[in-house]
């Protein structure tokens, strides 16, 4: 509990949240952007790199982004190898984006770079702590996206 008199933001969960999230990635974002990705396109890579095919809708809510901002990079990617889409078996009208052998050597080094990364950050709080974070953080965002929490702010 921050002491009395402390500026707001010092016990706002949402400040919380975003300045934890800046702080531990920014150093990471760093090594992103020296292999050539935005922010975004890292992200893509990344999910898709467990071998499953999404549609641009589900592309765009996991890496936070708005989806004509999407397309137009998933645009871009294809353009450069790293990824292809595909037709859906159950909707013509979508289309699955996956992953190429180019994208899965691209971003291969940054997923094993990212988890040196958290391993890093983690280790400051201990295996049982570090555990309990991110549970924490799994169900408040389980909880948020049903929407669940009765409540909104700013």
């Amino acid at each position: 509990m921050p002491a009395a008199g402390a500026p707001f933001v010092d016990d706002y969960l949402a400040y919380l949240l975003a300045r934890a999230s800046t702080l531990v990635s920014d150093e990471f974002h760093r090594e992103v952007a020296a292999a050539g990705l935005g922010v975004t396109e890292w992200r893509v890579l990344a999910t898709l790199s467990d071998g499953r095919a999404r549609t641009i809708n589900q592309l765009a809510d996991i890496v936070l982004a708005k989806q004509p901002t999407l397309t137009k990079m998933v645009d871009r990617l294809e353009a450069t190898g790293d990824v292809v889409r595909g037709e859906s078996a159950t909707d013509r009208r979508q289309s699955l984006v996956s992953l190429t052998d180019a994208g899965r050597d691209r971003v291969t080094p940054l997923l094993a770079s990212a988890r040196r990364h958290e391993a890093g950050v983690l280790a400051r709080f201990g295996a049982e702590q570090s555990t309990l974070l991110k549970a924490t953080l799994r169900r408040l965002i389980d909880e948020m996206a049903q929407g669940t929490s009765g409540t909104s702010g700013t």
